[in-house]
């Protein structure tokens, strides 16, 4: 990614709906942006240090046992959970979308990805809209959390 070609911006919780109906192999990835990220295309396990083969992300594919259930429900969960990270991290952690390809697990189940090809920004304005959509579920939820037990 470059200035001269900046990343489009997802500005609705129905756009990204539509993009995720559209393509596959698609994920959400919160972090700084896709230039610090494609230049090592590694994480690295926040607990071990250990570099990871690919970026750590959240799959967007609606899987199949989510049957003809609404895409935008689908999307705004899978936001949802993560949308703790700019709290925990920094203020500067984004959510973007991205395809690419799946090459391995990290030590919390995550996807790991390479082949990255970024597609767009999530604005914060469709975080919100996805937390209007889980606060309207029947069932209690919250965002993942990493908190200690002693």
């Amino acid at each position: 990614m470059d200035s001269a070609n900046p990343m489009v911006v997802f500005t609705t919780l129905h756009s990204l709906a539509e993009l995720v109906t559209r393509r596959r192999g698609l994920y959400v990835r919160w972090s700084h942006g896709p230039d610090p990220d494609l230049e090592t295309l590694s994480s690295r396990d926040e607990l071990t240090g250990v570099p990871l083969p690919g970026l750590s992300a959240n799959a967007l594919d609606v899987e199949d046992w989510w049957g003809d259930r609404s895409v935008r429900t689908w999307v705004a969960r899978r936001l949802y959970d993560y949308s703790h990270l700019p709290h925990v991290k920094d203020a500067h952690t984004r959510p973007w979308v991205l395809q690419g390809s799946e090459v391995g697990r990290g030590p919390d189940n995550e996807p790991l990805v390479r082949q990255v090809e970024p597609l767009g920004w999530i604005d914060r304005s469709v975080i919100h809209q996805a937390n209007d959509v889980i606060n309207h579920q029947p069932g209690p939820w919250g965002p993942i959390h990493r908190h200690g037990y002693s």
